[in-house]
């Protein structure tokens, strides 16, 4: 017997919090319901989640800050829900890691009709390493200081990265030696194809390489693959 899909439901509001609980176990979900941050956490150590249903407005900690401290340590989707939808806090969501955005007031049905797709997609990716919680990653001569941020050169330089080159490096590197298509690895990145404000990952490859030093004409560490994607060509180690 298939094990149900766990979805997190993390709203401040009570009767949002029984409509969505409600309806999606009708659905055939599994839920958990909880109304902030230090819920969201407990939850989140105490079982599996396949997804998180997160308000942006919450006491504490609100949903972007969440959503961002989540994605140093999982790759659990997560929608954001907020009252206002203005397209600058959609934009910070993205940025923040999160899969999808829905303001409120929302029709359940196409809630819902999110979550199956963003379930199908997940299930359609490349196993993840999870080697995300690792303090320090080495590749190729090179350091990514996961704490900091900083990527350091084999010459012990420090190389600022944007958030879109840190978050593609990062799916590099929990995908060593693995060929990951376009699509792949927008959706590794949390990113959407269809979003205006995401660039070519073509371009982020090329300015990712030039972070590396890496030959856009022969490059030795992220490798082109004809018709198919790309490939981090390296060995990978972590660290503590």
């Amino acid at each position: 017997m298939t094990t149900p899909e766990h979805i997190l439901i993390v709203d401040d509001d009570a009767e949002i919090r029984s409509l969505l609980s409600n309806y999606l176990q009708k659905n055939g979900y599994r839920t958990t319901s909880v109304a902030e941050g230090k819920g969201m956490l407990a939850a989140l150590d105490n079982e599996r989640v396949d997804l998180i249903v997160l308000d942006l407005m919450l006491p504490g900690d609100d949903g972007l800050v969440l959503c961002r401290n989540l994605r140093v340590r999982s790759d659990i989707p997560v929608i954001m829900l907020t009252a206002r939808g203005e397209d600058m806090d959609r934009i910070l969501g993205l940025e923040m890691g999160a899969d999808d955005y829905l303001p409120k007031p929302f029709n359940p049905r196409e809630l819902l009709a999110r979550i199956k797709s963003i379930l199908r997609r997940a299930k359609a990716l490349p196993g993840n390493r999870e080697i995300d919680v690792a303090a320090r990653i080495d590749f190729a001569g090179w350091e990514l200081d996961t704490i900091s941020r900083q990527l350091v050169s084999p010459q012990g330089m420090v190389v600022p990265l944007s958030g879109s080159e840190y978050r593609l490096l990062q799916v590099f590197l929990n995908h060593p030696n693995r060929i990951l298509s376009r699509d792949q690895l927008m959706e590794l990145m949390r990113g959407r194809g269809t979003d205006p404000f995401e660039r070519s990952i073509d371009v982020q490859v090329s300015r990712l390489r030039h972070r590396l030093a890496d030959d856009a004409k022969e490059p030795a560490i992220i490798k082109t693959v004809r018709g198919e994607g790309y490939i981090l060509s390296a060995q990978v180690e972590t660290g503590k």
